[in-house]
């Protein structure tokens, strides 16, 4: 169980930093008048990597 509680940590710091990643990229992008698409695809994988990982994690600790 202990392997698995390290495994989400790292999971969700990987999404929180593709979160930041992706607001910074849009506030420098569009302060530039440049395209903001790229900022926007890190914040829908990461929401999408949030909701993917709690479920995940609901269903283990369900289980367990």
């Amino acid at each position: 169980m202990e392997g698995l509680f390290g495994l989400f940590i790292v999971y969700c710091l990987t999404a929180v930093v593709l979160f930041v990643v992706g607001i910074i990229q849009i506030i420098i992008k569009s302060s530039r008048k440049e395209p903001v698409k790229f900022g926007l695809k890190l914040l829908i994988i990461s929401v999408i990597m949030m909701v993917i990982g709690f479920g995940a994690c609901a269903v283990l600790l369900f289980n367990s």
